[in-house]
């Protein structure tokens, strides 16, 4: 049995792992998971290229940014580092304050954001732009993961930050409003991927496999309505402070049966171009990237899917 150690925020879309963890997926797959928990980007990308732990569940833009040096900060390491897996759209939805009701009550307001440079703070500002707010209507302060900015947004520090389920479930029920999400504004947009170095994938090439089968065997059995209570169960012993409502709520988000998890972990190559672009857009220095591969190795999944 070979040991993983695995970086994740600790929220809703990390399901797969919690089920494939309890339900045997991935010892089946002779890997054990050791999971992670990371309070921002910043510690999860410096952590991940100075091989701190071997998988990262995170951003696809976090991937971009540090390989093209866009990062928020520097690492020690020289950044080599690329995704191997898809693990969602990133469901995420812009929370409001209650008295914020459209995208232009956002004029004059501050948002909070991961890091200011990476993840998706930049495409909060395509969101804003697009909906006809200027940079300097704005601002964006750097609070942490999203456990953090939620708290943060209930404190009424912040007007608004994007968020996923049961973090937008939960602050809906106090009265906040889901102003707008990306898949409403984009026709395509890849969040979250598995992420690896290079260097390790390597030597671990058969682990990489077993990960990327475990995730899709959890897949397969959460998407399963003979298991939804048992999954449930899970999502409350894995998300402290979630009703049972919360997580009903976030089951119908997450494995909606079409905008749910991919359920054959696959990444959205056209998802990643749209990133690449506000990436673009936003990033300094200023570049134009065009090519996706760069930024996923479909090496390990072939492997996967193909039963080598």
């Amino acid at each position: 049995m070979s040991r993983l150690t695995v970086n994740v925020f600790p929220a809703g879309f990390i399901w797969p792992l919690w089920a494939g963890r309890a339900k045997g997926f991935f010892a089946a797959q002779g890997v054990e998971l050791e999971l992670i928990f990371t309070p921002n980007s910043i510690q999860q990308m410096v952590g991940l290229i100075d091989g701190a732990f071997d998988i990262a569940m995170t951003a696809i833009d976090n991937v971009i940014a540090y390989m093209e040096g866009q990062g928020e900060v520097e690492t020690k390491a020289v950044p080599d580092i690329v995704s191997v897996m898809g693990s969602s759209s990133g469901f995420l939805s812009l929370m409001a304050a209650p008295h914020i009701k459209t995208m232009a009550d956002f004029k004059g307001k501050t948002l909070a954001v991961d890091a200011m440079t990476t993840g998706y703070s930049f495409t909060l500002r395509r969101m804003l732009e697009v909906s006809g707010l200027k940079r300097n209507e704005y601002t964006l302060v750097a609070v942490g993961g999203m456990r953090e900015r939620y708290e943060a947004l209930l404190r009424g520090e912040q007007a608004g930050t994007l968020s996923v389920p049961p973090f937008t479930v939960m602050a809906k029920a106090k009265g906040y409003n889901e102003v707008a999400t990306p898949l409403s504004l984009f026709s395509h947009f890849q969040g979250g991927v598995a992420a690896v170095r290079r260097e390790w994938a390597a030597a671990h090439g058969d682990e990489i496999v077993g990960f990327i089968r475990g995730n899709i065997a959890s897949l397969a059995w959460l998407y399963d309505p003979a298991n939804k209570q048992e999954a449930l169960d899970l999502f409350q012993a894995n998300m402290p402070g979630a009703s049972r409502d919360a997580a009903e709520q976030s089951y119908a988000v997450l494995l909606h049966p079409v905008t749910g998890f991919p359920r054959d972990a696959r990444i959205d190559m056209e998802g990643v171009r749209t990133v690449m672009e506000i990436r673009s857009e936003f990033g300094a220095p200023r570049r134009t990237f065009t090519d996706a591969e760069l930024y996923y190795d479909p090496t390990y999944y072939d492997r996967a899917i193909a039963g080598v």
